[in-house]
């Protein structure tokens, strides 16, 4: 017969922190401990500041590390992580030049990525000429994700699900909205009331 562990024993949060690292290397290819102390040491640099420069606290990559957690909830935070793993591969960074570390870890720090499609890096670095980072992450979504819609939706179909979905679901009902344009019938139509 199987020993069952009680909830809250030693044997429980082992378990727990074993099958929690497990989904990690399923969801991100491998645990988040070995990913990120790589980075430490790529970095030169404490868990803490690490920790800054993803955009989480110590305590929060202290369990995502140890597997007491076992996922990444903001995806900025897991687009910073991949851009740091891209700038380690950097020449200068990989030389370990203390100017190129800095200055990589500020500027992941300062990114503010959102999730959209891939695309292809244009540098060694990941960046495009105009520095916007050229991972499965961007830096505006709706950048892709309003002219998607308007090539798909007819603007008055787009006005009339905003104004649907307004009550229950405001962060879409706004979006469609954006994405209905700047017709100033619709426009004036939508805009009362939505603060």
């Amino acid at each position: 017969m199987p020993v069952r562990a009680r909830k809250g024993s030693p044997v429980d949060e082992q378990l727990a922190v074993a099958r929690n690292v497990a989904l990690q290397r399923e969801w991100y290819g491998e645990s988040l401990g070995d990913r990120v102390r790589r980075l430490v040491v790529a970095f030169d640099c404490s868990q803490a500041q690490l920790a800054e420069v993803l955009g989480l606290s110590a305590p929060m990559l202290s369990q995502l590390m140890s597997g007491r957690r076992a996922k990444i909830g903001n995806p900025a935070v897991l687009a910073r992580m991949v851009m740091l793993e891209r700038r380690v591969l950097t020449p200068d960074v990989a030389s370990g030049d203390p100017a190129a570390i800095r200055e990589a870890l500020e500027q992941v720090r300062d990114s503010r990525p959102t999730v959209s499609r891939p695309t292809v890096s244009r540098s060694p670095g990941g960046l495009s000429a105009g520095g916007r980072e050229e991972l499965p992450v961007g830096e505006h979504g709706e950048d892709v994700l309003v002219p998607a819609l308007r090539a798909l939706v007819p603007q008055a179909q787009l006005a009339a699900a905003a104004r649907l979905l307004r009550e229950e679901f405001p962060l879409l009902a706004g979006l469609l909205r954006r994405a209905a344009g700047p017709d100033p019938d619709i426009g004036a139509e939508l805009d009362g009331g939505w603060g």
